[in-house]
């Protein structure tokens, strides 16, 4: 089993950026990978980013790339999100997740840990 805890999330003006932390606990040696998505009121929750925990590959959303960037601390067991040039679409719970094994990492079925989110609203 293993626990993540999110932290970081508020609210910004657009244009502006936030970095997300995600810490994990328990069985952590067997993490594969780490993902961010986000869910919408309303809507379903989609993909925003994932890294590899071995070597670091990561895998972005076209609707954030450029502008979003993950990164991970294995030595902290930390996933960070950071957020620049946010806009009010943007503006959603943000889940952390985490994944042993290997296959897609883009998909919220691959993810079997999930945080229990934190809120990022961004005014216009």
């Amino acid at each position: 089993q293993v626990q993540l805890v999110e932290s970081g999330g508020g609210l910004v003006q657009a244009g502006g950026s936030l970095r997300l932390s995600c810490t994990a606990s328990g069985r952590t040696f067997s993490i594969s990978a780490m993902g961010w998505f986000r869910q919408a009121p309303g809507k379903e929750r989609d993909f925003v980013a994932a890294i590899k925990w071995s070597g670091g590959s990561t895998y972005y959303a076209d609707s954030v790339k450029g502008r979003f960037t993950i990164s991970r601390d294995n030595a902290k067991n930390t996933l960070y999100l950071q957020m620049n040039s946010l806009n009010p679409e943007d503006t959603a719970a943000y889940y952390c997740a985490a994944r042993y094994g290997t296959g897609v990492y883009t998909a919220r079925s691959d993810y079997s840990y999930w945080g229990q989110g934190t809120q990022v609203t961004v005014s216009s």
